[in-house]
């Protein structure tokens, strides 16, 4: 019989005590087969599992990260500035709030940068998880932000409506409002692009907040167009109509974030994660698997169950393979704990029999 055997993998930094991956598959065709299936996948699209080449991946990612972060400051301190010019010359308050808007979309790079820069640095022994949770503040941050976005445009609008005002330079307010849209929208979809590609939800909800500043840029642009023809009514009702799309934003925003912070992730990941599993040789079933994001990257924790006669190298194999199956199957996942437990005994002994006390904090999945 066999204890319960650990293995784990820190992929997103270094490791000292590296075990070698180069264990041969033992026994039946099956296992002659997924080897085989393996070398293939490899042929076709090879890599490391090695620490340093982990690392590069997510230092890349990182990098992705910030040069969205710039450019997209870059595009918005351009529109904003182009507007400053229309707003000083026409008086529109409402081009002025739009301005504002892009600017503090401009601005909201800077906590996420802040967080991209701190995931970069290694986990320690007060963190040892490391600092890719700065990405979820940054989130939150990001998301209050959208709410004071959205309570600044309803007041505004309203403020309008109760005391309409002439606007100078409608054509200039409206080419500065197709600016601002066409700014924030480009931003938008590069910011939820690349998000998506790194697996940062706070870099997607600042995407979705540049989104919103789009919607505003249009209320101005259809304010103008009301203006031009004597309804000065147009703009704040426009900007309402705006108000209750940039909530709608917020609760997208919110949900992403807060599922992040809550340790959520997609079900498909898991599923993927017990297929790859199961194919494993020496594998009989698929215990506890937790997921868990840490900033733009996941790690998995799981438990396999194994023939119970196992010898602790064979157990060892078992582990490395299914660890290995997992960094294949899974998208962005870095780092892996897998614990090897024995099956059943004829006698029924329970190999957790000591644990039983401490039943309320560990929860086991079959």
């Amino acid at each position: 019989m066999i204890h319960p055997h650990g293995h784990s993998h820190a992929h997103d930094g270094p490791a000292p005590d590296r075990h070698p991956h180069g264990h041969a598959h033992r026994g039946s065709p099956g296992g002659r087969l997924a080897r085989w299936r393996h070398t293939a996948g490899h042929l076709l699209a090879p890599h490391s599992h090695e620490s340093a080449d982990k690392t590069d991946h997510a230092l890349e990612s990182s990098a992705k990260g910030m040069r969205a972060l710039w450019v997209s400051l870059t595009v918005l301190g351009v529109t904003a500035l182009a507007q400053v010019v229309v707003v000083i010359l026409s008086g529109s308050v409402a081009l002025l709030g739009d301005t504002v808007h892009n600017a503090a979309d401009a601005l909201t790079a800077l906590p996420l940068a802040v967080a991209f820069v701190l995931g970069r640095r290694a986990a320690t022994r007060g963190f040892t998880y490391g600092y890719g949770r700065a990405e979820d503040v940054a989130g939150i941050v990001i998301v209050l932000t959208i709410a004071a976005s959205a309570v600044f445009a309803a007041w505004t609008a309203v403020d309008r409506l109760l005391d309409p005002q002439r606007i100078s330079y409608l054509p200039a307010v409206a080419a500065a409002a197709v600016v601002g849209f066409i700014g924030n929208e480009w931003v938008a979809r590069y910011r939820i692009r690349v998000g998506r590609e790194i697996g940062s939800a706070a870099l997607i909800a600042d995407g979705l907040h540049a989104r919103t500043d789009g919607f505003t840029s249009l209320a101005v642009l259809l304010g103008a167009g009301g203006a031009a023809i004597g309804w000065r009514l147009a703009d704040p009702i426009v900007g309402l109509l705006i108000t209750t799309a940039i909530v709608f934003v917020l609760r997208d925003a919110a949900r992403e974030v807060f599922r992040r912070v809550m340790d959520a992730v997609d079900p498909a990941l898991v599923d993927a994660a017990e297929l790859a599993l199961l194919e494993i040789p020496g594998v009989r079933a698929v215990g506890e698997l937790r997921l868990r994001w840490i900033g733009h990257r996941l790690r998995a924790e799981v438990a396999v169950v194994v023939d119970g006669e196992l010898t602790v190298r064979q157990a060892h194999h078992v582990a490395v393979e299914a660890e290995h199956a997992l960094l294949h199957a899974v998208p962005k996942l870095t780092a892996v704990l897998v614990h090897a437990d024995p099956d059943a005994t004829p006698d029924g002994a329970d190999p957790h029999a000591a644990l039983h006390h401490h039943a309320p904090a560990r929860i086991r999945t079959a």
